[in-house]
């Protein structure tokens, strides 16, 4: 018999580690090829882990709870066969009811990120510092001393320095380095620890709740988001009345042809499209003192979930999608949003998002840029209202279907005209959206 090591398989750009939330089987228990066998989570969403081969778990190296990087074992199990030990190559995780797929190969799994080692006398790091493989490689050939790390505030997350980070730090030595300097040195400035949070008082009767993960996950992404993008928010109040006598005539018909809902939904992220189209400088990212102008159009759309956490599925290539298309892509992802059966990729590579605070209710939100995108857009309540309206024989007020948006966008990239524009752009599509537009 030989063991075979059951390894974290990949689970797409940006995800290094994930949570072990339950076993499936004990260690004596007999699996079959492709049998789910352990249920993970990452900061995107839960999967299953399946095992490649038939054989018997013999070690499971990772209990509930405990936290695995991409690539590690977590489990071992004996197969038929004679031999060493044999490493699983990593595949992609798959939901609950996905069917086994290709993997790739052990070798071309990146290198995790861990503890800065301490292999070169020429910089000697503390031993706090955690960096990834590329920024310690760029670190030692530069020979950065831990004296100027701790001058870089790294904008990763739980403050890491980034690729970016430590090029513009090298870029801004080297400047430093062609300038005349004073025959003083100057001395490096120690970095301003954070003020910790003043401690809450818990009172008789106060009840102490913990944070789940999913919690602790969302309360860091927005701390690091209002971190590093100043925030602005735009609002306007937009006539949709034709845009609910539209789906009033359609919602019927739709269901009984397509055995789907119609919401409003992927009329505001057809709209939103249109205006992303007109322009494209909302579509960015920013990478250090770059611009990403991203190619592709990928609306993440902003699904509570029934524990009362927050997650963004991703309508991918939506400018591709019809109207039909884009309500099919809604209604599925988040159906499975709210069903815990979305894979990792459905949660990956948004270039701006929607977010539905009408849904519960409210008119109008200001809310938290997902990082790395550079805006997002609130959607409030329909409400009926008097408006004026303008018309030949003069102005008169009519009862309409009136909403509020929000547009909250980043300062660094995004100015208040561009912000505005946009935000116009969207109101105008919705406004004079055509009642005989098709399904």
């Amino acid at each position: 018999m030989a063991e075979y090591k059951l390894l974290l398989p990949s689970m797409g750009e940006g995800v290094m580690e994930a949570t072990i939330i339950s076993w499936m089987y004990n260690e004596g228990d007999t699996v079959n090829e492709d049998d789910s066998v352990v249920e993970i989570a990452t900061d995107k969403v839960d999967s299953d882990v399946p095992t490649p081969v038939s054989g018997k778990i013999v070690k499971i190296l990772k209990q509930k709870d405990e936290v695995a990087k991409i690539g590690e074992a977590i489990a071992i199990l004996e197969i038929a066969g004679e031999g060493e030990t044999v490493a699983e190559q990593p595949q992609e995780p798959k939901s609950h009811e996905e069917v086994k797929t290709e993997i790739p190969a052990a070798q071309d799994i990146a290198e995790l990120e861990k503890p800065l080692e301490r292999t070169q006398p020429a910089a000697v790091y503390s031993g706090d510092l955690y960096l990834s493989p590329l920024v310690k490689s760029i670190v030692q050939q530069e020979n950065i001393s831990e004296a100027e790390l701790n001058t870089i505030q790294g904008s990763g997350m739980e403050g890491r320095i980034t690729k970016e980070d430590i090029l513009a730090f090298i870029a801004g030595r080297s400047t430093d380095k062609a300038t005349p300097q004073p025959s003083t040195p100057t001395p490096i400035p120690t970095p301003v620890a954070a003020t910790p949070a003043a401690s809450v008082k818990v009172g008789e009767g106060d009840e102490i709740i913990q944070m789940d993960r999913v919690r602790k996950i969302i309360a860091d992404a927005m701390v690091n988001s209002k971190r590093t993008s100043p925030h602005v928010t735009s609002f306007i109040e937009t006539d949709v009345t034709n845009v609910v006598k539209w789906r009033a005539k359609n919602k019927a018909i739709f269901e009984k042809r397509e055995g789907e809902r119609l919401t409003f939904m992927p009329i505001f992220v057809k709209a939103i499209v249109k205006a992303i189209q007109d322009y494209p400088m909302i579509n960015i990212s920013v990478d250090g003192d770059k611009i990403i102008k991203k190619k592709n159009i990928n609306i993440g759309m902003a699904t509570a979930l029934p524990d009362g956490n927050l997650i963004v599925p991703v309508i991918k290539n939506a400018d591709q999608l019809s109207l039909s298309g884009l309500a099919k892509a809604i209604n599925d992802l988040a159906d499975r949003a709210r069903n815990k059966k979305l894979k990792p990729e459905d949660t990956q590579g948004a270039t701006y998002t929607i977010s539905n605070v009408g849904s519960f209710g409210n008119l109008m939100g200001t809310p938290i840029i997902p990082q790395p995108q550079v805006a997002i857009m609130a959607i409030g309540a329909i409400v009926k209202k008097p408006a004026v309206l303008e018309t030949p024989d003069g102005d008169m007020i009519a009862i309409r279907q009136l909403m509020f948006m929000s547009h909250s966008y980043d300062h660094r990239v995004v100015d208040g005209s561009l912000g505005g524009m946009f935000l116009k752009h969207v109101h105008d599509y919705l406004e004079n959206w055509d009642l005989n537009t098709e399904i």
